[in-house]
């Protein structure tokens, strides 16, 4: 009798646990953070309100955190670059199918241009 509330709400987190992966919600790798230099040219990517700003380099797309974002706000479409702290975050789906790697920049420092 009270068992079919209790299968509807486990149901109800499967469910929100399944969706969480599907979009990324993973766990960030920022326990070991490196310090890396990176140059590439400062781009929006997304549509609103979903929006980041990148840094894109040669071999990698890195996404400035968004409280770093103003240091770079201004330098969009050139090439810069920068100082930083580099950690990524895993893609997992909800099928359990990895969806690559997303790469971080934190504690920026701009060399280039000034």
């Amino acid at each position: 009798m009270n068992k079919i509330p209790l299968l509807l709400l486990s149901f109800a987190l499967l469910c929100f646990a399944g969706s969480a992966s599907a979009f990324g919600g993973g766990e960030k790798d920022d326990s070991k953070p490196k310090k890396v230099e990176v140059s590439g040219r400062v781009r929006m990517v997304g549509s609103s309100p979903m929006t980041s700003l990148v840094i894109s380099g040669e071999s990698r797309e890195w996404h400035v955190e968004q409280e770093e974002q103003g240091k770079l706000m201004d330098l969009q479409q050139q090439t810069v670059t920068v100082k930083a702290k580099e950690y990524y975050h895993d893609i997992v789906f909800a099928s359990g199918v990895s969806g690559g790697r997303r790469y971080f920049l934190k504690d920026i420092t701009v060399i280039s241009p000034k």
